[in-house]
C-alpha cells in the first residue's frame, strides 16, 4: 500500500511548499518565529502532483464520510483543492471566506448551500486549528451538516487536535510533520542534528526562540 503520508512529504520538499531553515527561521503572520514555512499553493503550479492530491483528497473523503453531499473548501488556500475534490466527487462546492464580504449580499459561504446538506470540509493546512474550525462555526451556522475535514498537511500540535475534538470534527490529514522530519532528513533536506531543534519548535512553538 503506498504511503500517503510520506509520498505527499517528499513532493512537498521537491516543489519547495515546504521550507525547513532551522538556522534562518522564518516569522509567520502571528508572531511566531518558525524553522518550517509551508505553502501549499505551489501544488497547484505541478499538474502531476496537483492531480495526486486531489485523488488523495477525495478518496480520503469517500472512504470517511461516504454520505457527503457537498464539498466545502476554506479560503484562500483550500479553495482550488476543494474544487477539485469536489469535482472528483461529482458534488456541489462551497467556500467558506473568513469573515462576510462587505459589500453585495454580504455572504460568508459562496456558492448553493442546501440546509441540512452533509458537508466535507477540504482544508490545505491545519496549523492552531483556529481558522479551519471558524469555517466549521460558519457553514454550521449557515445550516450545513459537517461530517469532517480533510487536510492536505497538519503539524498535528497538541492544541489543534484539543480544538478539533471539543468541537466533535474529524480530521484527516494526508501528511504531517512528523512524516515530513523523516523524509526531509533521509532525503538529505536536513542534517540529522538540525532533528533536535524541528523537535523542540514542535513542542513549543509560541516559546520557541523567545
Amino acid at each position: 500500500m503506498e504511503n500517503v503520508e510520506r509520498k505527499l512529504a517528499s513532493e512537498l520538499l521537491r516543489i519547495k511548499a515546504v521550507l525547513l531553515r532551522p538556522g534562518e527561521p522564518f516569522t509567520w503572520a502571528s508572531g511566531w518565529r518558525s524553522p518550517i514555512y509551508c505553502d501549499n499553493r505551489r501544488i497547484l503550479g505541478d499538474p502531476g502532483l496537483r492531480g495526486k492530491v486531489a485523488s488523495w483528497l477525495a478518496g480520503r473523503a469517500r472512504e470517511l464520510f461516504p454520505e457527503a453531499e457537498t464539498v466545502a473548501g476554506v479560503a484562500t488556500g483550500a479553495i482550488a483543492h476543494g474544487a477539485l475534490v469536489a469535482d472528483r466527487l461529482g458534488k456541489p462546492f462551497v467556500y467558506v471566506r473568513p469573515k462576510p464580504k462587505d459589500h453585495g449580499t454580504g455572504s460568508r459561504i459562496e456558492g448553493m448551500l442546501a440546509t441540512g446538506s452533509p458537508t466535507v470540509v477540504v482544508e490545505d493546512l491545519v496549523s492552531t486549528g483556529m481558522s479551519s474550525l471558524e469555517a466549521v462555526k460558519a457553514l454550521r451556522e449557515a445550516g450545513a451538516r459537517v461530517l469532517g475535514m480533510v487536510a492536505i498537511f497538519s503539524y498535528r500540535f497538541p492544541e489543534a487536535e484539543e480544538r478539533f475534538a471539543s468541537e466533535g470534527v474529524t480530521l484527516s490529514t494526508l501528511s504531517n510533520y512528523g512524516a515530513l522530519l523523516e523524509e526531509a532528513c533521509e532525503s538529505g533536506f536536513i542534517e540529522p542534528s538540525d532533528m533536535d531543534v524541528l523537535r523542540q519548535w514542535r513542542a513549543d512553538p509560541a516559546g520557541w526562540m523567545r
